[in-house]
């Protein structure tokens, strides 16, 4: 598949299997590819994820299955288990950075570029708000096709959400500019609570990476973990 060709429609179990995918290719590179354990996992953690889902073994299998006959992800032997890998920034001609944005919109929702930068900091270290900006620019001006779109902005906010188009497009309520519209918060942003959401997400995963590797070091002692 070339990027002069139009994506497929991607499912929502799709969109969250490379979603997870590309992010944990950057998180967990000692662990990538991914086991099929733990591409579920990624799937189904509570944190950084909107929405959360429940997918089973089976749902994911089929996913990956779906993603593959596309290019969009391949398979390898490592050990006793296959392994997967995406191939998102050769089949769609992308930048790294732009590819990581969009998975972080398939894993989050719709973002404003300050959210984007903060969420994809362990991906990759945007200088600034308008860089971030520029990648998307770029992708909703793509010529084969846009891959992601800049909905009207809140009442109340300072920045306006953009969303992927890789499984369609974006609801029509999402697209549709507010009547009237809310009074806006006070003090400012009303995007500032979201970006706060993505603070705490982050520093949940922190500390959950945390609690892994702690469990681990004490197994290793022989040390039992209250």
């Amino acid at each position: 598949m070339t990027a002069e060709q139009n994506l497929p429609i991607l499912s929502p179990s799709e969109a969250r299997v490379l979603g997870v995918l590309i992010e944990k290719q950057r998180t967990v590179p000692d662990s990538y590819p991914l086991t099929l354990n733990s591409l579920l996992a990624g799937c189904n953690q509570k944190t950084s994820r909107h929405p959360v889902m429940e997918l089973a073994e089976a749902e994911v299998q089929e996913a990956l299955e779906s993603l593959r006959r596309r290019s969009l992800v391949d398979e390898s032997s490592g050990g006793r288990a296959m392994r997967y890998g995406h191939n998102t920034d050769r089949v769609l001609r992308l930048p790294s950075q732009s590819v990581i944005l969009l998975a972080v919109l398939m894993l989050r929702g719709p973002q404003t570029a300050g959210e984007l930068r903060i969420a994809s900091d362990r991906m990759h270290n945007f200088a600034d708000i308008s860089s971030v900006e520029g990648f998307l620019d770029e992708m909703a001006e793509r010529p084969a096709g846009a891959l992601v779109v800049k909905l009207p902005r809140l009442p109340g906010a300072r920045e306006s959400r953009w969303a992927h188009l890789l499984s369609g497009p974006v609801a029509a309520e999402l697209m549709a500019v507010p009547a009237g519209g809310a009074a806006p918060v006070a003090g400012g942003d009303a995007g500032e609570t979201a970006t706060l959401r993505v603070r705490v997400d982050r520093l949940e995963a922190e500390v959950a990476a945390l609690k892994a590797t702690l469990a681990k070091v004490c197994a290793d002692l022989g040390i039992e973990v209250a």
